[in-house]
C-alpha cells in the first residue's frame, strides 16, 4: 500500500489515478498511523512553499515524514514535494523547509523569450545512476510546471537534470530511501508511469 500525503496542497487525485492504473493499492491520507504503516509514501504538491510548510507543521506531518524516512520506507517527493525536502526557498525567504536534504530552491531567472512559470515537456539528462530511471532512455521527455528549481548542495544525489534557457535544473534526486522529482511523473505519459512503477518496485531497506 502506498500512502499519498494529504496536506491540502493539491495534485493528489492525479497521483492516485496513475498508481491505480499501475495496479498499486493506494490511499490519500493525512492520518499519521496510516502513513507510518504504508509500504511507500508519496508527498505531492503544488502551490506556495510557505503555505505548504505551515500545513505540514500544523498537522504535525513534518514529524511523520521524518519518521517515515528514519524507517527507510521508500519516500517520493513530487514538484513542491521535492522542494519541501530542502533547506528553504527564495519564494518565501526565512521559511525553513524540512531540510532532509541539503540545497536551496531558487527562482528561475528571467531571460528574454523565456516564460515563467516553466510549463511543458523537457528532456532529462541522467547525471548519476538513479533507480527511478531503470529501463528509461536518456533524453526522455517529462512534464514540468514550476517557477522555482532545485540547486542541490551535493551533486552526487542528483540523478537527472534538465535545462530551461541557460538554467540547469536538478530535476530528480535520490539519497537512501528518499527520492524526489521536480517534474510530474503522474502527468508524463508512459515515461512517467514507468518512473512510478520503478518507485513501486523499490523495497524498504534497499538503500
Amino acid at each position: 500500500m502506498t500512502a499519498i500525503i494529504d496536506y491540502n496542497a493539491g495534485n493528489l487525485k492525479s497521483v492516485e489515478k496513475a498508481l491505480t492504473m499501475l495496479g498499486e493499492p493506494c490511499t490519500i491520507t493525512g492520518n499519521a498511523a496510516e502513513i507510518l504503516s504504508a509500504d511507500k509514501v508519496i508527498l505531492p504538491g503544488v502551490g506556495a512553499f510557505k503555505d505548504a510548510m505551515e500545513q505540514l507543521r500544523r498537522a504535525e506531518l513534518d514529524k511523520v515524514i521524518r519518521e517515515v524516512i528514519q524507517k527507510d520506507t521508500p519516500f517520493l517527493g513530487i514538484c513542491l514535494g521535492l522542494q519541501l525536502l530542502f533547506e528553504g526557498s527564495e519564494e518565501n525567504q526565512g521559511v525553513e523547509g524540512l531540510h532532509i536534504l541539503d540545497g536551496r530552491i531558487l527562482r528561475i531567472p528571467d531571460e528574454e523569450g523565456l516564460k515563467i512559470p516553466h510549463i511543458g515537456w523537457n528532456s532529462l539528462e541522467f547525471s548519476n545512476q538513479g533507480r527511478l530511471f531503470f529501463g528509461i532512455k536518456e533524453q526522455s521527455y517529462v512534464y514540468f510546471v514550476h517557477s522555482y528549481y532545485l540547486k542541490a548542495a551535493d551533486e552526487s544525489i542528483v540523478t537527472a537534470k534538465t535545462s530551461y534557457g541557460t538554467t540547469v535544473i536538478h530535476a530528480s534526486v535520490e539519497k537512501g530511501s528518499v527520492f524526489a522529482c521536480q517534474f510530474h511523473p503522474e502527468k508524463s505519459s508512459a515515461t512517467g508511469l514507468q518512473i512510478l512503477q520503478n518507485f513501486i518496485n523499490i523495497r524498504g531497506g534497499e538503500a
